[in-house]
Formats: structure tokens, sequence, C-alpha cells
């Protein structure tokens, strides 16, 4: 189904730092790389604690999924991630994560100027993306929905489902 990027398809890669393994969504524009996306969509399997990689003008919004605990320190401070509350900062900060178990969490990068707004809870109707939380409309859970590309009824279908909604 066009607009739809089942979670059964993702394919999971290593980290450089063994910390983890990442499954990307979507980058705009295809086919462009960590120097050149204006927007990335991915899920990363989070096993232990470690640093992340530095993404100068790059914003950050990551959302915990599913798991164990993570605290991300960046520049002195220490911030509880609690699940399904997303959280932002900048991708050029220095940013190290640590985790009490594995954990799965959402992350959405875009490059500045680009703003993208993430929300967990029933869907919003404004929403461009939704991560879906619980099986609905024949689809499964983590499967990634790009309202803009499916048709009104399957929109319909899926208004007030529990997602990881994003607003580009």
């Amino acid at each position: 189904m066009s607009g739809v990027y089942r979670a059964s398809a993702r394919v999971f890669r290593p980290w450089k730092n063994g910390g983890g393994t990442t499954a990307e969504i979507l980058c705009w524009p295809e086919g462009a790389g960590f120097d050149d996306f204006t927007l990335r969509l991915s899920t990363a399997r989070v096993a232990a604690s470690g640093p992340f990689s530095a993404f100068p003008g790059v914003d950050r919004v990551l959302t915990v999924i599913e798991g164990g605990a993570m605290v991300l320190h960046l520049e002195g401070r220490a911030q509880a991630l609690a699940p399904l509350v997303p959280f932002a900062f900048a991708g050029d900060v220095a940013c190290r994560a640590e985790v009490t178990g594995p954990l799965l969490d959402f992350n959405v990068m875009t490059r500045r100027p680009s703003l993208a707004r993430v929300v967990a809870g029933p869907l919003d109707p404004a929403a461009r993306f939704a991560l879906l939380l619980a099986p609905v409309a024949g689809l499964a859970r983590l499967d990634l929905v790009d309202l803009a590309a499916v048709g009104p009824g399957l929109r319909a279908d899926l208004r007030g489902a529990p997602a990881v909604a994003v607003e580009i």
C-alpha cells in the first residue's frame, strides 16, 4: 500500500559503537545521506549506554516507544525520557544516553530551518506521519503511515488511533 512503511520490512543495522541498531524508515530527499537530508525518520533498538552521533544543523525529537528507561546527558544536564513523551534537542549538542535495559525509540530528525512537532496520543488530523502504537485498519503496530500519500478512507479509519504523530 502506497504511503505505508511496514514495520515488518525494516532492516536494522548496527551502530559503530555497538550499543544498538537503527532502521531508517524514510529519508527526504530520497537517497540523501547524513549530511544532506531534510527529514529522517527511524527507529532504534538501544541495548547499551553510550554516546549519540553528532548531527550539526539538525534538530532531533526522540520518543521511547517500549522497553527500559533512558536518560540523556546533554551539556551537563540530565533529562529522563518518559515512555511516549517526545523530547526535542539539538543534534549538534554532545549527547550521551544511559539506559537501564533494552528499548526501542522513534527518532525524528529535521535539518534547520525545517521543524517537526511530535506528539504521542490519539492521532491528530494535522499530522503528516503517524507511527502506529496499536494495530488498526489492517495495519500493524509500529507501521508508519504518510497521511498525505494515503486515501481519505484510510485517513478516516486512523483518526484517533494511538500513534506518535509528526507534523512538518
